[in-house]
């Protein structure tokens, strides 16, 4: 059999995870993307990687993380960050606005670009804050090669970026072509309800920051959705009640939802206290458990980690001075892997969930699936290995995690993005290379 030479890599002997479900082939890059897929034993390339024994899925596309840079980079910046993501097997990440000065215009956007390109270590594109002020200039920013589209803040969190009345958000929805991504929670509500929390109790913010806190902008949310025609994604949902409501508007709404909801809940707050303080909050188990029945039902369409990093300084100020945040990017792919080990989700599902959901909501370009012509994104993986998650694992700034000593089975053993190995066997083997990720309504006139 002869094959075309000049290979730059082939990936030989696993198991790849794709549209044609799991099955044994050889994967062959060329100038960044995949060149062919099949018995590649007689090939030639400058590298061959023997994966035998693992698993080969599309590159994981984490679309929620806030890398803090420019403003907070006591916190995290571009270049910590990623080196999180892609320890932890992530390819890709969505980047927030509540930066200092938030992502708001073409000057702060560009900026970010420029941050980014070559110094992190994954692929990227970045989030545009929707605000009052800038409303007539969503539809040109949407636009802008690696911007993943317009986020808006309805509920405060970190940052100064909230848009809580549903005037302002209508005149958002109104100039955007792309499905923009919300923070769903009712300002108006979490203002009257303060006085439940509880000083030096964390476990009062999911009675501040109540059900209905969430349901009532979710509905609100949707509402103006379908009455001007937009696509809308709502992030981190966490209540039951909130997954029924949106189970019933598909047509306009897709649903994030985050490992820390899925793993995480109210009893956890007595060992853990304000490291599991995220808004919107870790709840009761009535509510994971209806989480996890949305994703079985097809409910929800991806997990994003929301990674939000603070110092342990800062998150050890008694509650409520305490921020919400915590790390998650890096542990995403061990901490869903070990759901896969427990069956709580198919494996086939975890990459519906980080590869093909994420290309198909926000029409990213040649990411997202394992097939010729794609980009060489591969999170490699050994489903038996079990690890222990530690604080010493972490690359974050942050240098901590709500799941040190947890005990996980699944770990991601390689990072490639667009054919270089990045991460492989827990040491960074090429730093750097990050550029911005294409999508279909953001494509440069020639590519």
């Amino acid at each position: 059999m002869s094959m075309p030479p000049g290979y730059e890599l082939i990936l030989h002997g696993a198991t790849i995870v794709n549209h044609n479900g799991r099955h044994r082939t050889d994967i062959a890059i060329s100038n960044g993307r995949i060149a062919a897929l099949g018995d590649l034993a007689l090939a030639d390339a400058a590298e061959k990687l023997d994966c035998t024994g693992l698993h080969i899925l599309p590159g994981v596309i984490d679309t929620q993380v806030h890398f803090r840079e420019p403003g907070l980079t006591h916190k995290e910046d571009l270049a910590t960050g990623s080196l999180s993501a892609v320890m932890g097997g992530v390819t890709g990440v969505f980047e927030m606005p509540n930066t200092s000065p938030a992502t708001t215009n073409a000057t702060a956007f560009a900026d970010k670009i420029s941050r980014a390109t070559g110094r992190m270590h994954c692929d990227f594109a970045f989030y545009v804050g929707g605000t009052h002020e800038n409303a007539n200039q969503l539809a040109s920013l949407e636009k802008l090669p690696g911007c993943a589209g317009v986020k808006v803040f309805m509920g405060s969190s970190t940052g100064s970026l909230l848009v809580a009345d549903d005037d302002g958000v209508q005149t958002i929805l109104a100039g955007l072509n792309r499905r923009a991504a919300f923070h769903s929670e009712d300002e108006y509500r979490l203002r009257d309800r303060v006085g439940f929390q509880r000083v030096g109790d964390p476990a009062s913010h999911p009675e501040w920051r109540d059900v209905e806190t969430a349901l009532l902008c979710t509905k609100r949310l949707v509402g103006l959705a379908e009455k001007l025609g937009r696509l809308i994604h709502v992030l981190h949902i966490s209540t039951a009640e909130e997954m029924v409501f949106l189970g019933a508007h598909k047509q306009v709404a897709s649903v994030e939802v985050t490992p820390h909801h899925l793993s995480l809940e109210l009893a956890d707050y007595e060992r853990l206290g304000t490291k599991i303080q995220m808004n919107p909050p870790v709840r009761d188990k009535t509510h994971q458990t209806a989480l996890w029945a949305a994703i079985a039902d097809g409910t929800v369409d991806v997990i994003g980690s929301d990674h939000a990093p603070h110092t342990i300084e800062e998150k050890q100020s008694p509650y409520p001075q305490s921020p919400s945040g915590m790390p998650g990017t890096q542990t995403l792919v061990p901490i869903m892997l070990d759901h896969v080990a427990n069956e709580n989700l198919s494996l086939e599902r975890f990459v519906d969930l980080t590869s093909h959901g994420p290309q198909r909501l926000f029409g990213i370009a040649g990411k997202g699936r394992i097939a010729r012509g794609y980009d060489g994104d591969f999170t490699i993986v050994d489903l038996g290995r079990t690890e222990t998650i530690t604080d010493n694992w972490m690359a974050s700034k942050a240098g901590w995690t709500p799941y040190h000593g947890r005990k996980v089975t699944g770990w991601p053993v390689g990072t490639i993005v667009r054919g270089n190995k990045v991460m492989w066997q827990g040491e960074l083997v090429d730093a750097g290379r990050g550029a911005p990720i294409r999508f279909d309504q953001a494509l440069p006139a020639r590519i």
